[in-house]
């Protein structure tokens, strides 16, 4: 796995420098839901603002979906997902202002994470923390596509398709 690339390198930062905080981008990234042999969930909570979340990021140049959910879990957790089924694309969600004031729509794949390995990193540099839950204990502070994400997983798990929305 190849070291994180820093925001100013990375595509999105570089296409974000050239356009300036004011139009809204298009984003294409990946959303992983992992879960323990116990069926918790593994949430992180964002640096940027504190929210607890799926494993998430945009792709970079090159890069497939499968591979950007692969990348960001490992990114923000220190594991390492090995296999991924995709159970829902997102792409008319609303708009979402980040932290630093420039907003983004994004499409978003949503997969779960099959087998995976390793030792979880609580604290990255994209995390301030790292941990497993059970579904019905998540923290407060949820940003809000993990409920709507972890419910079209049970649907799908369930006999409902692919979910296209």
């Amino acid at each position: 796995m190849s070291p994180a690339v820093p925001w100013e390198e990375s595509y999105l930062g570089r296409l974000r420098a050239l356009t300036g905080p004011e139009p809204v981008l298009m984003t294409i990234g990946a959303r992983a839901v992992l879960r323990d042999d116990g069926g918790r969930v593994l949430l992180i909570q964002r640096n940027d603002n504190g929210r607890w979340a799926l494993p998430a990021g945009t792709m970079e140049l090159r890069q497939t979906l499968r591979d950007c959910a692969i990348r960001e879990v490992y990114e923000e957790t220190g594991l390492t997902a090995h296999t991924v089924t995709p159970f829902a694309l997102y792409s008319g969600e609303h708009l979402h202002t980040n932290a630093f004031g420039a907003t983004y729509q994004h499409v978003s794949l949503a997969v779960r994470v099959d087998s995976w390995s390793g030792d979880l990193v609580r604290v990255t540099d994209e995390t301030l923390d790292a941990a497993f839950f059970p579904l019905d204990a998540l923290p407060e502070d949820l940003s809000g596509s993990v409920r709507p994400t972890l419910a079209d997983l049970g649907r799908f798990e369930s006999g409902d398709p692919f979910r296209l929305a």
